[in-house]
């Protein structure tokens, strides 16, 4: 059998309002010889909504492996086929990278889509920096691997977004709270673009005490943004002492070296410290000069 070049559109569909649903994206629905899909029914249902019918397979996390080589040979035969999730975009937090990876590697072309997305939406309306930031998923669902995860990002200074399910939320947000700090900045993010959509901004403390006092907060899906470590300050250096280390360093090693101790030793930056050594060998090799 001949190998042809197929192709995949991964096609970004609305994570709750049907308006969000581009033009482009139901083109390319609409000429896709098959749609893989994470919730057979469910895009059945949008694909209804948009006045379309179109051959579905479902491709979700646990058939993915199964499925792979059965898209594959459609794509050599010249298939094009539109990957979506339940909603959103996928592959993110969603099924599909193994096909894309795969169908990729064996030279068929592979399409953006872009569209609607409940990270960069969450991101858009919480108030948070998002110069930089890194989406961290879903948190573990047991307790201890929850919060081994959160002691591992409390010092990241990059803002992070999660997904966390509505029956977790307020043990959740309490493990962020304890392991953040209660003043970090946060905000939940709670069925947006649906129409009980509802953004809360606040402290972790805040919005921990809010989610268990308000039963609406876990109605829905949850998006949360919370805000970066603060970058420590760098500590203080003595001048004094600085110069009293390096001296000492500096008359039985060279400066390089004299320099990664002091800095060691005294907590001050190294190009601070070697800048001090090369001073001093100077002013002590004109010292011996001039006597």
């Amino acid at each position: 059998m001949s190998v042809t070049a197929g192709r995949i559109d991964v096609v970004s569909t609305p994570i709750g309002n049907l308006g969000d649903l581009s033009p482009r994206a139901r083109d390319a629905l609409a000429q896709a010889d098959l749609v893989a899909a994470e919730d057979t029914r469910r895009t059945g249902q949008l694909l209804a909504a948009v006045g379309l019918a179109r051959p579905i397979l479902s491709l979700h996390e646990h058939n993915e492996s199964v499925r792979r080589d059965e898209l594959l040979a459609r794509l050599a035969q010249g298939a094009v086929i539109a990957l979506v999730s339940d909603a959103g975009t996928p592959l993110l937090s969603d099924p599909g990278y193994g096909l894309v990876r795969a169908a990729a590697a064996a030279g068929h072309e592979v399409r953006a889509i872009p569209g609607p997305s409940a990270i960069t939406a969450a991101l858009t309306v919480a108030g948070i920096a998002t110069d930089r930031f890194c989406f961290e998923g879903f948190l573990p669902a047991r307790p201890r691997e929850r919060r081994e995860r959160l002691a591992r990002l409390a010092r990241e200074a990059r803002t992070m977004v999660f997904f966390e399910a509505p029956h977790r939320i307020v043990e959740a947000l309490a493990d962020l709270a304890a392991a953040f700090g209660a003043e970090r900045e946060a905000a939940i993010g709670r069925e947006l673009t649906k129409a009980f959509e509802s953004t809360y901004r606040a402290t972790l403390g805040s919005l921990s005490a809010v989610a268990s006092q308000d039963a609406n907060v876990a109605r829905g899906e949850l998006t949360l943004v919370v805000a970066g470590a603060r970058e420590r300050a760098a500590p203080s250096v003595d001048a004094d002492d600085l110069e009293r280390v390096v001296a000492l360093l500096a008359r039985e090693l060279p400066p390089s070296k004299a320099a990664a101790l002091a800095a060691q030793i005294t907590g001050a930056r190294r190009s601070e410290a070697y800048e001090l050594a090369v001073r001093l060998a100077s002013a002590a090799r004109t010292a011996a000069g001039e006597g």
